[in-house]
Formats: structure tokens, sequence, C-alpha cells
């Protein structure tokens, strides 16, 4: 994957596609990349995960211990607020690697922060980087988005129930 330095001066972990492909392998990304039904059901996983690890918080907030399902439902609501962080984070996390892919110049650092340099890709990079935007970072963008406005709606749902006891 990685072009050569005559091709691109960029330095192998900046180039767009590298990122891609370390930010796909990673742990945390790397499961959004799923199928969609072992993608619904790493977020069930991590949905139960997250209200074994809050209920001992939300049991302690709510104040009268005689009314459980206020706990539960601020429980609710403590998790999907976790998951709207962790979609947010995989949100900005795939948004900046297709920018970097679709974008027809790529900003890297040669040595740090104060010496930034600017490379035009080449026809051949930027037709390759831009497919792999279009057709493999996109779809995982709109599916992130969409997750994400699911658990808004939980999320308002919840409140408004929580409100209403």
């Amino acid at each position: 994957m990685c072009i050569s330095k005559k091709i691109c001066p960029v330095p192998y972990d900046q180039q767009p596609i590298n990122e891609y492909a370390s930010l796909k392998q990673s742990c945390f990304f790397a499961w959004s990349t799923f199928n969609i039904s072992y993608y619904i059901m790493s977020i069930g996983i991590i949905f139960c995960v997250l209200f074994i690890i809050c209920l001992p918080v939300s049991l302690s907030l709510v104040s009268s211990k005689q009314n459980l399902l206020e706990a539960f439902i601020f429980n609710f609501i403590l998790v999907t607020g976790c998951l709207l962080a962790i979609f947010t984070r995989l949100y900005l996390g795939w948004s900046y690697i297709v920018k970097r892919l679709v974008s027809a110049s790529v900003f890297y650092e040669e040595s740090g922060w104060y010496d930034g340099q600017i490379w035009v890709k080449t026809v051949d990079s930027l037709t390759k980087d831009r497919l792999i935007g279009a057709y493999e970072v996109r779809p995982l963008i709109s599916r992130v988005q969409y997750s994400f406005i699911c658990a808004i709606m939980c999320f308002a749902l919840e409140i408004s129930i929580y409100y209403l006891l």
C-alpha cells in the first residue's frame, strides 16, 4: 500500500491510504466495518457491557431506593449517552480519513509540527484514494450517522420517560 518516495514524499504513516488501513485494523474502529448483522450485534454487546458497568452508578445517584424503575431508566440514559460519545468518535475518525482520501492535496509533517508540507496527489493515487473513500469509507460514515440518529432518538425518548415518572 506504500507509495514510493519518488512519487510521494509523504511519510508512510501519514499517507491517506495507510491511515485508512491502520484505522480499519484498530480495535475501536474495526467493529464498524463488519457487515450489518455483526455491527448491530456489536452495538448490543457494547450496550450490555455499559449497562452493567453504569448500573451501580445509577443506583447510587437515584435518591429513592424504592423506585428501581427510575434507576433503570437513568441507567439507560447514561448508557445511551456513552453510545452517543462512541458514535461521535467513530464519525470523527472516519470523516477525517475520507477527507484526506478525497482531497487532491495532502498536508503532512516531515519531522514535526513546524515544517509542514503539502503534496499534490498524482492522478493515479487520487483516483485510487477517491474510489476507496467513495465505496468503502462513505458507507461506514452513513452507517455511523444512522446509528447516531437512532441513539439520539432513544436518548430523547429515555429523557422524556424519566421526566414523566
